[in-house]
């Protein structure tokens, strides 16, 4: 490294860097041959084997329930399967559940060894228990359902009738909320998929305990007692209960809080809030339509002239219809949804010494990363015209937390090998893994030629 890219202040240009930063050795070759990279990086994704094993504890509980009657399992405990999964799936998408996950794997100390840490890291994918539980709910609610039907035709009843009826409602309701979440509909109907999935989440929660005091009702009737008693003693009762309290735990947190817009360019634009302060690693869910679209963004924090946090602020760029008018119309207020939320980059304290990679408006999640020393980094962001679409606050940020970051203009030099830079300040500095927030394509390129040359890489999930 030169001497002038050591001293240089937070205002100058960077140029210097680039020529220090030309790739002076070819990369590694990758581990293994085509086929195993995919099945390892590709296909055996943590995300999907989360999913799997969600998957085997339900085959194993069902073999369980086959073996306890010697054949067809009880309607009573496959119902209770049901509402054990729906309870586990409301629980992965709670804030404050998700947030002690994350407390819990990132509490490991640095003595481990990195095999052990680098896996605890990927607790961001925690989602494959949500889509693995939610899953399995569904299936075990068909099963149910066709129990039920054989119960009604042996032996029916007013009580019963209403209960089947709302069980094929239900039915229908989860296979619509299964179909809306596959990733392709997602990804490109994501508004609606976002409404649909909430809208009919509710109503099937309201369904599901209609439909669960009715069949309750039929079979206290059945065993003479009362229908209380029979809640009481049902597993079915209480984890409907945790799943609902989930619910209204997050949306009964909805505010509308005032908003102080910062302009930096066209392209860009901050958000700052002061009803509370925001410590370093969290993100909120904000919109101007909470019931219809939130939009996810990680928080700053703000600091006084003191230099005691006073509130928090997101950065907001050009990347969709919302974004694209929330620059050029400023809000005054929004909604904030839910409680502060961790997210990937909370896991980067696990590691001795990290690479951090952005490019463009990735440098917002960054941010809060960047504010909180707690974890050694060096720095890679490339973006155009980085000073004058983000502002030098953003950028004295990003040479306050690491004064030889290397901020590659691609309007000046055009785009970067992004591997192979990566993997060379991983070299320098030692770094013990790799996190970048860029786009998918980017994103996956990056990771892959990390994790291929045996560096534990991360970015966000696009395709779950």
């Amino acid at each position: 490294m030169s001497q002038g890219a050591q001293t240089r202040s937070p205002s100058l240009k960077h140029k210097e860097l680039i020529a220090d930063y030309t790739i002076r050795d070819a990369l590694p070759e990758k581990t293994g041959n085509r086929l195993t990279r995919y099945l390892d990086h590709n296909f055996f994704s943590t995300y999907r084997k989360i999913f799997t094993v969600i998957f085997f504890a339900n085959l194993a509980a069902f073999i369980a329930f086959v073996v306890k009657t010697n054949g067809v399992p009880e309607a009573a405990d496959v119902a209770s399967a049901t509402s054990a999964n729906l309870m586990v799936s409301i629980l992965f998408s709670q804030e404050n559940f998700v947030n002690l996950v994350y407390e819990i794997c990132v509490a490991a100390p640095h003595s481990l060894p990195v095999s052990i840490r680098r896996r605890l890291a990927k607790v961001f994918h925690y989602g494959g228990a949500h889509s693995g539980a939610g899953t399995a709910a569904v299936v075990w609610y068909i099963l149910y359902t066709a129990l039920a039907t054989r119960d009604f035709i042996r032996n029916s009843s007013s009580d019963a009738k209403a209960s089947l009826i709302t069980s094929y409602i239900l039915v229908t309701m989860f296979v619509f909320i299964l179909l809306a979440a596959h990733p392709r509909f997602r990804v490109r109907f994501h508004n609606y998929f976002e409404a649909l999935h909430r809208f009919s989440g509710w109503a099937a929660l309201v369904t599901f305990w209609t439909h669960n005091i009715l069949a309750a009702k039929a079979s206290a009737n059945q065993e003479g007692i009362t229908l209380g008693i029979y809640l009481i003693r049902s597993p079915n009762f209480w984890f409907l209960c945790v799943s609902t309290s989930c619910t209204f735990l997050s949306w009964g947190r909805l505010r509308r809080h005032d908003v102080y817009p910062e302009v930096l360019s066209d392209h860009a634009i901050r958000l700052h809030f002061n009803y509370r302060p925001m410590q370093p690693f969290y993100g909120l869910k904000v919109s101007t339509r909470p019931l219809f679209e939130l939009h996810a963004f990680a928080t700053i924090p703000d600091e006084d002239e003191n230099g005691k946090i006073n509130g928090f602020s997101v950065l907001i760029s050009n990347a969709g219809d919302w974004t694209r008018k929330a620059i050029k119309e400023p809000p005054r207020q929004l909604w904030v949804q839910g409680y502060p939320l961790h997210g990937l980059l909370y896991t980067s304290k696990l590691f001795r010494q990290i690479v951090v990679v952005e490019t463009g408006s990735g440098i917002g999640p960054c941010l809060s990363l960047l504010y909180a020393i707690v974890t050694p980094r060096r720095i890679l962001w490339s973006t155009p015209n980085p000073e004058l679409t983000y502002g030098r606050s953003i950028m004295q940020s990003v040479l306050k937390a690491d004064n030889q970051a290397i901020v590659w203009n691609t309007r000046e030099h055009g785009r970067s090998d992004m591997v192979a830079l990566t993997y060379q300040l991983v070299q320098e500095c030692s770094a013990e893994a790799v996190y970048i927030i860029s786009n998918p394509k980017v994103t996956r390129k990056v990771i892959y030629g990390m994790e291929t040359r045996g560096i534990p890489a991360y970015g966000a999930i696009f395709d779950s």
